[in-house]
């Protein structure tokens, strides 16, 4: 009995989803949970694994075409069974020094019956892509162009034709082998460029940056890492300790973890901690939910798990979003510090600068003065201007400074 591989509801805000890679091709014999395809969605990429198993005898849906959710993509038979002729073959790229087969027909402006309705900020992307909206399906009210339609657009444009020089000329390649190449965005990519350009627009963004000595962590690190890890199977990193001080600081200073709704300040009553991931792809930032209840070894966990299955494209929707406040690493490739832009509807982000020794002046307690050779590090905090004073943020800073700078807490 054939066995059909269906778009899946990857949570419930989410209507439809877009190919990226298939992982077979029909013919080749699949496992019951050996990953079948990779998708996209608004919120997550996913690898999507085989329901049974058998041989891949169709494929409906080729890569980059965008469905709605329980779309049937593919068909899995049992052993033997014979692939249909009608599977969607692999695109064949034609050579960039031969004439290609046959010409790219121009893309058609799309009938509608009225004017051609869109958002400003459909108009906005648009203009961002250099794309003309006559071009764009609309499926909102009376053919209205909707953003999710302009992203669509984005992330699969029409086919428009090239020129003869196009057609023909070598790729250009520089003496360090970079090639000239225009390609879409992701879906993924697409979407952190609408929704950090929205940030930029909507939200008054000020930074304040604090140096802390992160000399006792460190050491106390170096003692216990390698017992930490028998212990509990994962490697000791810094981001717990960062995030642990970090949920103590919003606790005592919970207007950093508060959100603006119109004219209103909406308090959150748990600090869903948000851990941007960077990708190969792009950047997610999972949720580790109600962060203020958990220990430093479940925090150390959490961090680990989300991580790992952020990058192996195994996270489900309800891990991605509804944040309320995010650590990002921006040190992580040796930078200082980073001004980041904040994820809404966060208030507040705190980037995570780089670790290093540093001769520094410290005063011992009877006022003596001398120079030694500490660990420290720079911490920057985004935050909204509209909610988040000065002082507030100046206030958060000292008590996240004072944990970790202090630090007595056990580790497990």
């Amino acid at each position: 009995m054939p066995t059909d591989i269906i778009m899946p509801q990857m949570g419930e805000s989410i209507v439809e989803g877009t190919i990226t890679k298939w992982l077979k091709k029909p013919g080749d014999p699949v496992a019951k949970d050996e990953p079948l395809l990779e998708i996209s969605t608004d919120k997550v990429d996913a690898e999507i694994p085989s329901p049974a198993d058998g041989v891949l005898i169709a494929i409906r849906i080729p890569e980059g075409e965008t469905v709605q959710v329980n779309t049937v993509l593919a068909v899995i038979g049992g052993e033997g069974a014979t692939v249909e002729s009608t599977s969607t073959p692999a695109p064949v790229v034609p050579s960039a020094y031969a004439p290609a087969e046959a010409a790219i027909p121009a893309p058609q402006p799309v009938e509608r019956t009225g004017k051609l309705r869109s958002s400003p900020l459909v108009r906005r992307i648009a203009r961002e892509h250099n794309i003309d909206l006559i071009y764009v399906p609309g499926t909102g009210s009376e053919g209205r162009v909707t953003k999710e339609d302009i992203l669509r657009y984005v992330a699969n444009p029409a086919p428009r034709p090239a020129t003869a020089a196009q057609e023909f000329a070598a790729p250009q390649v520089s003496p360090q082998g970079l090639r000239e190449e225009v390609t879409p965005m992701t879906r993924m990519r697409a979407i952190i460029a609408e929704r950090m350009l929205e940030a930029k627009h909507a939200i008054p963004h000020a930074h304040t940056v604090y140096k802390i000595d992160m000399t006792r962590i460190a050491r106390l690190r170096d003692r216990e890492r390698k017992g930490f890890e028998q212990r509990h199977g994962i490697k000791l990193t810094y981001m717990p300790f960062i995030a642990a001080a970090a949920v103590e600081a919003l606790k005592k200073f919970p207007i950093v973890n508060a959100s603006l709704e119109g004219a209103n300040i909406h308090y959150h009553g748990n600090v869903n901690l948000g851990i941007a991931v960077a990708l190969e792809w792009g950047l997610i930032v999972p949720v580790v939910r109600k962060a203020e209840g958990a220990s430093f070894v479940e925090l150390a966990r959490a961090i680990h798990d989300l991580a790992a299955r952020a990058r192996g494209k195994k996270l489900s929707p309800d891990e991605v979003g509804s944040s309320t406040f995010t650590l990002t690493n921006s040190g992580v490739f040796g930078g200082e510090f980073g001004t980041p832009i904040i994820n809404q509807p966060e208030s507040a982000i705190l980037a995570i600068g780089g670790l290093r020794k540093e001769p520094v002046v410290v005063t011992d307690a009877d006022g003596n003065d001398s120079i030694a050779i500490r660990s420290v590090q720079y911490y920057c905090l985004g935050f909204d201007h509209r909610l988040i004073d000065g002082a507030d943020s100046g206030k958060f800073m000292s008590e996240f400074k004072s944990i970790l700078e202090n630090w007595d807490r056990a580790i497990g």
